[in-house]
């Protein structure tokens, strides 16, 4: 889709440009030096090595599966393949960030939202969750730490994000569930990271997404955007043992966008009349 494709070369550049990185750019993608191993639409990640001997050591001890959610026998094949990998470790923790939602047509009316597009982003974005953690479940140290990232509210009914916010509430409600099902038999805890607007490539999806970007931060106590190094450590916490007291819970990280809609400069910017 050339609309969906422009869409995310245009957001993944101004992204990418406000946070000052190093870019390659011939007008239709753009190249970025990293090392990690995916890369946005419409953006080609790169890294140098002196030879293939220099590289193999890079790849020596990094494992790749890959795995289509919406395949529940590709989901199947996850777990055994994981399970062959381990033989026989356990698993201390696991961090699900999957979402996918079809906007190629634009965004619509939620009322206009089509059963197949609710139906997918669902699979993927929110049942994946319960999938992963069945598959997994054998593997798991009895202490693991299960991690999902949601939003800071589902209550807001953000239009820019479509249907995406109900789906985003069943994932926060499926941390609860899974982890009283857990409970039964394992102490394996599981919670959501409900972070506020973040510039990733997954936002970059979403139209119009980078305006409602910088007026969220705006919001923020701080009049600075939460960024993704805040919203992993705090990942990185909930997998940790530190948090062991916590469980079922979905934790808001937004620099205090969502107690901060009355900010007297926004309140003024947006009452000022022109004259």
């Amino acid at each position: 889709d050339s609309a969906k494709y422009a869409n995310n070369y245009d957001y993944n550049k101004a992204v990418f440009l406000m946070s000052e990185f190093d870019l390659l750019d011939n007008g239709f993608m753009l190249l970025r030096e990293s090392d990690s191993f995916g890369s946005p639409v419409a953006c080609l990640h790169y890294s140098y090595y002196d030879d293939l001997t220099s590289l193999q050591k890079i790849l020596k001890d990094r494992s790749i599966f890959i795995c289509d959610f919406e395949d529940e026998d590709q989901i199947q094949k996850l777990g055994t393949d994981l399970k062959n990998k381990l033989d026989g470790e356990k698993l201390n923790g696991i961090l699900h960030s999957i979402a996918f939602a079809n906007y190629s047509e634009g965004l619509q009316s939620f009322h206009k939202t089509k059963r197949k597009d609710f139906l997918q982003a669902t699979q993927i974005s929110s049942f994946s969750l319960v999938e992963l953690a069945n598959v997994c479940k054998p593997m798991l140290d009895d202490h693991a730490s299960v991690v999902t990232i949601g939003i800071s509210s589902t209550f807001v009914t953000a239009e820019n994000y479509g249907y995406m916010a109900p789906i985003k509430a069943s994932l926060e409600a499926s941390v609860r569930y899974l982890a009283k099902s857990f409970s039964r038999d394992s102490q394996v805890r599981f919670n959501s990271v409900n972070a506020g607007p973040l510039k990733t490539s997954a936002s970059a999806g979403i139209p119009g997404y980078l305006v409602n970007y910088l007026y969220a931060e705006k919001l923020t106590f701080r009049k600075e955007a939460l960024s993704t190094k805040e919203v992993s450590n705090l990942a990185s916490f909930l997998l940790s043992p530190s948090s062991s007291g916590i469980n079922g819970q979905g934790i808001v990280i937004d620099a205090g966008m969502g107690f901060n809609y009355f900010d007297q400069d926004v309140v003024e910017s947006a009452m000022k009349i022109n004259e």
